[in-house]
């Protein structure tokens, strides 16, 4: 790995540690040419399936978009940063457990819903809303009574 100060091949790793829950590994390094430290991450690089949209096309896994829906869904819920994460993290892993080079796009939704059922109804339900287009007020009547009788059955 060159140094980002001096740009020399010649670094050694001083310090290794697990990073995102074991997703990653942060190395602590030093370049042997100016002596400058740095801090560096190591991710596996998969492959994600592509995503199978409603109207058939297909367009590349994008984590971003994922994550600024569920975040939109949470925007001023008491949920924190790392929550998120975890159920991003839990959602990718999905993504990969198919085996599949092509997921539906409806199959992610319904796991972004599971996700926010978990982490905050009222998210869940904002979600749901877009998600299914609900139309009327007995849309949202009808989604938050399911909503409790799993309450209730847990």
């Amino acid at each position: 790995m060159r140094c980002p100060f001096c740009s020399a091949d010649e670094t050694k790793v001083i310090d290794s540690r697990l990073a995102s829950e074991g997703f990653s590994v942060r190395r602590r390094r030093e370049c042997l040419a100016c002596g400058e430290r740095y801090t560096t991450f190591e991710t596996a690089e998969l492959v994600m399936p592509r995503v199978i949209k409603g109207d058939g096309s297909r367009e590349p896994f994008n984590e971003d978009k994922l994550r600024s829906g569920i975040q939109r869904a949470l925007e001023k819920r008491p949920v924190g940063t790392e929550q998120i994460e975890e159920a991003i993290n839990r959602i990718k892993q999905q993504l990969r457990a198919t085996g599949e080079r092509e997921v539906r796009g409806s199959d992610i939704g319904e796991w972004v819903m599971e996700a926010l059922r978990e982490l905050d109804e009222v998210a869940y339900v904002r979600f749901a809303s877009v998600y299914r287009r609900f139309q009327d007020v007995d849309a949202f009547r009808k989604e938050i009574e399911q909503l409790k009788s799993k309450a209730d059955k847990s």
